[in-house]
């Protein structure tokens, strides 16, 4: 990028912090705001209050780190104003390269040393791939095929630090925050998108969350569409099959004694070899992957439902040549007469919640963090995702090769010696 290109960026940074600044309550916060932006921008290894004030205030690093420690870890100022105010600003340039198609819910991991770290505890952390010491989140991102931008994000809170009255008043936990799973957390950010008005997308989801049926009844009654991942083993009726008795809801398990619920699994198993068929989809702006796939009609094994009430959904299952069985399924609720390749491009498209997480974290270092409290847990997270808007807002002045930080903005010169807490260089 030449210098002419770079000032306009300049400009159209500035532009995006002072309305973000509006949001903010008090003047005095509009300098952090915009230096802990920049500090998320600009390359570097490590992304937490300490470079970053030597990188955006270098002649006066200790007064800036303590102006940005207050800014992100004691400030009042409003996550859900700031997230607002980006969503604002951003869903233009994503709305030019096509309508809102998904909402994506998500969650991610952040491994953690210790113990006293707000919601750490040993749990499934996706980063890692197997349980371990860490904090989760769960976020909702609305999407289409060029862009993705979270619009929700809150931390998962444990039961444990749920009723740990002494460990919520040192971390700074709101009276009001109580215990939910991590699917009551993402169906009330689904409820409070549908509150706001925002673009309609269909609701994606993996496994995690798709299996649970209070999730799926809840997005039905929201009037919202789904395509989400199941378990295979999750208890179905096949076509021309159905619930027999009505009258009262199926038992726990679903079954009830039905003899023609049989598992996702078996059907898939079951089916002809004319049903299954090689499908091209779309993932990101060229690429097309292929892979085998079918599609039956059927009612869910169901037990927040009365038998007479279940409604009949999509099953798409994946099954690539060469594997020893099917590797993949899907619920979903879109009409009847939607189009195969439709419905597994909608499938495949919670791909973009992936780049989400991979680029939050890599680009604008969203595990960085290395405070301990609630409020300066999403006022990071927030600032994170505000810097990631305006990424995705320049999408396209920044050519497909190059990083989307890659000298977006100048970067100052640090002081000769300079190694942060954390970096790899530190001695």
């Amino acid at each position: 990028m030449n210098r002419k290109k770079e000032e306009k960026a300049e400009v159209r940074f500035a532009a995006y912090v002072a309305g973000l600044s509006g949001v903010l309550g008090h003047a005095d916060r509009i300098g952090p705001l915009r230096d802990y932006c920049t500090g998320l921008i600009l390359p570097g290894e490590r992304k937490s209050v300490e470079p970053m004030a030597a990188k955006t205030a270098p002649a006066r690093t200790a007064a800036q780190h303590q102006s940005l420690l207050h800014f992100v870890g004691i400030a009042t100022w409003s996550d859900e104003k700031v997230l607002a105010k980006v969503r604002e600003m951003v869903l233009p340039a994503m709305e030019r390269q096509g309508p809102i198609e998904a909402w994506i819910i998500d969650d991610t991991g952040f491994p953690k040393q210790g113990k006293h770290s707000v919601g750490v505890q040993h749990q499934y952390c996706g980063q890692l791939g197997k349980e371990a010491n860490c904090q989760v989140a769960v976020s909702l991102s609305i999407a289409n095929h060029s862009a993705s931008l979270p619009v929700a994000y809150r931390l998962y809170l444990p039961k444990e630090w749920a009723a740990d009255k002494a460990r919520r008043n040192k971390a700074g936990v709101p009276s009001d925050i109580r215990f939910k799973t991590k699917p009551e957390i993402a169906l009330e950010q689904i409820r409070w998108a549908c509150e706001a008005g925002l673009p309609r997308g269909v609701g994606l989801m993996d496994g995690a969350y798709g299996t649970d049926s209070r999730l799926r009844t809840g997005m039905t009654a929201l009037g919202v569409s789904y395509v989400v991942g199941i378990q295979p083993k999750i208890l179905v009726w096949p076509p021309g099959t159905g619930p027999r008795r009505k009258g009262r809801p199926l038992n726990n398990t679903g079954r009830r004694d039905e003899p023609d619920l049989i598992s996702a699994k078996r059907l898939a198993r079951d089916l002809p070899k004319h049903a299954w068929r090689t499908i091209r989809w779309r993932e990101g702006s060229a690429e097309r992957l292929s892979s085998r796939f079918a599609r039956v009609r059927v009612r869910v094994g169901h037990s927040q439902l009365m038998p007479e009430l279940l409604s009949q959904e999509w099953l798409l299952i994946e099954w690539p040549e060469g594997e020893a069985e099917p590797t993949k399924y899907w619920l979903s609720t879109l009409p009847s007469n939607i189009g195969f390749r439709q419905l597994v491009d909608f499938a495949k498209l919670r791909w973009r919640i992936e780049r989400d997480y991979l680029e939050l974290k890599q680009e604008v270092g969203l595990g960085h963090f290395e405070g301990r409290g609630w409020r300066g847990f999403h006022h990071h997270a927030t600032m994170c995702i505000a810097a990631y808007g305006f990424l995705v807002s320049e999408k396209e002045t920044i050519p497909p090769s190059r990083p989307r930080t890659a000298t977006l903005l100048q970067t100052p010169v640090l002081p000769d010696g300079y190694r942060p807490r954390g970096s790899s260089l530190a001695a």
